[in-house]
């Protein structure tokens, strides 16, 4: 018979491996015997074989810590087991609630591409997913960063934090039906050529999902949903990162909407755009020429040094600009011109070398001229920082969500949109595959406010295909597909890759550390300046 001790011992040791071998075959992933097994060796072996708890008159002690070892292990061996059952089955789950609501989030982006309101000026739709967040049990932060359409949603409490990017601004001078030939619209003046209306809605229904998992209790932690303006040009993320929004967040995931299905494993260039005022003296251009001082001919002045320019930078660099503003009538010399440029580079540190040589060629133009002249900077983004741990994440769900199937009707829509493409166009079927993430050396010719906010947090994101392939962004058959299934679609895949990720980042903590070491050492020892500066929003620079 044993002594007090080894009876407890045993006891509990025989409760134990009981309770253990139920829950393993109630989960069906461990074999029972086997554990059993393993169990009866480990406990009964020297020198913990009861017997030699007899002879050892500190049996309780080496008992305590042998149950406590052996709790812990079984603990872990369940909570695996459990993750690789609960796991997928929320994940399953939170598909199918996502497109059980297509209906709903489609009407909505319809909504904001109806809408089509350019950066900063997107009160409307800025509204409309803030109150579809309240709807869903968010509470919200409006007006942040000291623009009126900027908000953050937030439900949830502790860590982990994840955000959502969503965004919603509309390009000018893209205003055309939903059809597949050009056709303008009458009385608009601008559009969604790039696919803003799915990407906000998109977001916020991922956002909406993971809140949904929260309240359950399937998921702890907490989502948040950034609503972010005027990316195209306006630099409203960057705003948001100087003002700390990002600061408690672990990780932020976004989308793009595109034609083709892939993880972003591309940087982006970085940018900074002004415009630059000359102010000269009208006169009457035919009777007293020489009273005047043209602030055309120094924009004009301007453009041609910085063109001649381009062949003494580097190759990689992007420039490009639009006269906004030559003057009213051509008997009039103008005293007022402006012209609105961009610089891009893949890295930050030459954008504002060559930035500084454009300025100069201003200054030339001005002097040239006998105008005067000023600049504002409009706009500055950073590259993206990439990071492979979370976008190898994201393409297995990618790949677990799948692509975008079409119709015969949205075939036929689709066939009709790349007969107007003047280049040749991938097949049509490419939309419902995946592309595969491979790290890619050079940038992309794009740029996006969110590089700034992936040297503030770890960040990954995807291109879903909303777009009929071979579509380029900012056209006018962007903005076609925009309010079409071939749209909602793609956006549904984005809604649910992000969530699924979200899902992963919430269920595993050991995701989010190795991502986070993998940010701290692509950004090193840089500390982070915003390329427009200090200076406040512009609010009106769609003016």
């Amino acid at each position: 018979m044993l002594g007090p001790p080894a009876s407890i011992a045993a006891v509990f040791y025989s409760a134990l491996v009981t309770l253990m071998v139920q829950h393993m075959r109630k989960l069906r992933q461990v074999n029972a015997t086997l554990v059993l097994r393993h169990t009866v060796l480990f406990v009964m072996r020297p020198p913990y074989h009861p017997v030699y708890l007899l002879l050892n008159k500190y049996a309780m002690i080496k008992n305590v810590l042998l149950l406590t070892a052996t709790t812990v292990l079984f603990t872990a061996i369940i909570c695996k087991a459990q993750k690789k059952t609960v796991v997928p089955a929320i994940k399953t789950a939170a598909m199918n609630d996502l497109q059980a609501a297509y209906d709903g989030y489609k009407k909505i982006a319809v909504q904001i591409w109806d809408y089509a309101e350019v950066g900063y000026k997107e009160y409307k739709s800025s509204a409309l997913l803030q109150q579809t967040l309240k709807d869903n049990g968010f509470t919200v932060d409006t007006a942040v960063a000291g623009i009126p359409t900027a908000f953050v949603a937030q439900f949830g409490s502790g860590k982990p934090v994840i955000g959502l990017l969503a965004e919603f601004d509309a390009l000018p001078g893209l205003a055309q039906d939903s059809l597949p030939e050009k056709t303008p619209l009458a009385g608009r003046t601008a559009g969604h050529g790039c696919g803003h209306n799915l990407f906000g809605t998109a977001s916020v229904a991922a956002g909406i999902e993971i809140e949904k998992l929260i309240a359950a209790g399937k998921l702890k932690g907490t989502v948040k949903v950034f609503g972010c303006p005027a990316e195209e040009g306006g630099s409203g993320k960057v705003y948001m990162v100087r003002a700390g929004l990002f600061n408690d967040v672990d990780v932020v995931i976004h989308w793009h909407p595109g034609d083709a299905n892939e993880v972003t494993m591309v940087s982006a260039l970085a940018n900074i755009s002004a415009k630059f005022r000359f102010h000269g003296i009208a006169a009457h251009a035919a009777a007293a020429p020489e009273k005047g001082r043209s602030a055309l001919d120094a924009v004009e002045g301007m453009d041609y040094l910085v063109n001649m320019m381009r062949e003494h930078i580097p190759q990689q660099t992007r420039i490009h600009y639009v006269i906004t503003n030559g003057g009213k009538a051509p008997n009039v010399v103008p005293d007022f011109a402006e012209v609105y440029y961009y610089v891009r580079h893949p890295e930050k540190d030459m954008v504002r070398e060559i930035f500084n040589r454009v300025v100069k060629a201003a200054n030339g133009a001005a002097l040239g001229t006998e105008t005067t002249m000023d600049y504002e900077i409009i706009g500055g983004t950073h590259d993206l920082l990439l990071n492979k741990t979370l976008a190898a994440a994201m393409q297995k769900n990618l790949i677990q969500v799948g692509g975008v199937q079409y119709t015969p009707e949205e075939t036929a829509f689709a066939k009709k949109i790349q007969a107007t493409f003047n280049y040749k166009a991938p097949a049509i079927e490419t939309a419902d595959s995946i592309k595969t993430a491979l790290p890619v050396a050079d940038a992309s010719t794009g740029s996006t406010d969110v590089g700034d906010v992936s040297y503030a947090v770890p960040t990954v994101g995807l291109s879903a295909a909303t777009w009929v392939p071979g579509t380029a962004a900012h056209s006018w058959q962007a903005v076609a597909c925009g309010s079409k299934d071939i749209g909602a679609k793609g956006m549904m895949v984005a809604a649910k890759t992000m969530a699924l990720t979200a899902i992963d980042l919430f269920t595993d903590p050991a995701l989010i550390e190795k991502a986070t070491q993998e940010y701290k050492t692509a950004l090193g020892d840089y500390k982070y300046q915003a390329l427009l500066g200090d200076r406040k929003p512009a609010l009106n620079y769609r003016d």
